[in-house]
């Protein structure tokens, strides 16, 4: 308790120390109750959809989280052999598929390859963020796309 006493006091002089990991998952439950008392709770869904081809071998996938309505794409691989043979294409209808099951409204994502991002582009995304040197010398690029008849008068009125 002697802890929460002192969230609630005036702010005074603090003292700084490095990151403790029993430190970081008390900022990440704070923060998180916080934000479910003014957004409502994720309702967090992990999600990952794996293609295999006729031997069974991994040809890609796709792995992220739902959370607000929202799915998360935040690994999407296909294998070399695999690339620029539809496969990707039907893995992003696979998530759009089960984010709509889930009853998401929309996709995002991000990506430090222009190419990637011009597929994502093809499929529908459009680029709504970009974060230069990061990683150094490209760009992190991100991607959302609202999924169809998922729209309401409320979200397509928002800015």
């Amino acid at each position: 308790m002697a802890g929460n006493q002192a969230l609630e006091q005036a702010p005074g002089a603090v003292s700084y120390h490095l990151d403790d990991a029993n430190e970081s998952t008390k900022i990440a439950e704070l923060l998180g109750a916080e934000v479910a008392a003014r957004f409502g709770p994720r309702d967090e869904q992990p999600l990952t959809i794996i293609a295999r081809d006729a031997a069974g071998a991994l040809a890609g996938g796709v792995n992220g989280v739902s959370h607000w309505r929202w799915l998360y794409i935040r690994h999407f691989f296909i294998t070399p052999i695999w690339r620029r043979q539809g496969l990707g294409r039907r893995l992003i209808e696979q998530a759009e598929t089960a984010a709509i099951a889930r009853g998401c409204i929309g996709i995002y994502l991000d990506t430090f390859e222009e190419s990637a991002a011009a597929f994502y582009e093809r499929c529908g995304f459009t680029r709504c963020g970009r974060i230069e040197n990061f990683p150094a010398g490209a760009a992190r690029i991100y991607l959302s796309k609202a999924l169809p008849g998922t729209l309401t008068k409320q979200t397509a009125q928002s800015p």
